[in-house]
């Protein structure tokens, strides 16, 4: 078998090499470049499309958003379907034509009675509401948060002045009469015992 000195052997790189630094290897000698340029590659340049106007929307009409009437529900309870009034049991049943119209009849008559009956109180109730509600807020800010802040700021030594009334007199006066009442005493001997037994008896 043969054996080859290490002189004869070559260190050589077989890792595989990124592509900056392929890119970033040095150019070869001038003697073994060739001497017609090499063309540099354009990228190829998209079709221009012909200029169109933008597509424009056709005009839609914006619906228009009903306004809440009632936001803190306070009339929720007035709120009334067919059903809630209106109902037939399984077995007797009428025509159907005959109750759709009784339902239209009764949306109907319900729904325009409200709006005829608004349309000539409305305004005139909103008005008195009105004047209503500003007079109670003319005297709950101008008569009775007044008063109650005085009764607040008078009440202290009123109470202080009664507390002294009280001690000074009535206290007296109530602990006398008492001592007074104490000194009374009730005694019922036999002979009135049998006359009010007698009496009993009667």
């Amino acid at each position: 078998m043969m054996m080859v000195s290490d002189d004869c052997l070559v260190e050589c790189k077989i890792d595989d090499e990124s592509d900056e630094e392929q890119m970033n290897t040095p150019p070869p000698p001038p003697e073994f470049a060739s001497k017609a340029s090499t063309p540099v590659a354009v990228p190829p340049t998209p079709p221009m499309a012909p200029p169109t106007a933008p597509p424009t929307a056709p005009p839609t009409a914006t619906p228009t958003r009903t306004v809440n009437r009632d936001p803190y529900g306070i009339n929720l309870h007035l709120k009334v379907e067919v059903s809630d009034v209106l109902a037939e049991p399984a077995s007797p049943r009428s025509i159907d034509q005959v109750w759709r119209h009784s339902v239209a009849g009764f949306e109907t008559t319900r729904i325009w009675t409200y709006r005829c009956l608004s349309s000539l109180l409305a305004v005139p109730l909103a008005l008195v509401c009105g004047v209503f509600l500003a007079v109670l807020a003319c005297l709950h800010v101008w008569f009775v948060v007044p008063c109650l802040q005085l009764s607040n700021t008078f009440l202290p030594c009123l109470r202080s002045l009664c507390m002294c009334a009280v001690n000074a007199f009535i206290s007296p006066f109530c602990t006398s009469l008492a001592l007074c009442c104490s000194q009374i005493a009730i005694s019922l001997s036999n002979k009135d015992g049998h006359q009010m037994r007698d009496k009993g008896t009667v």
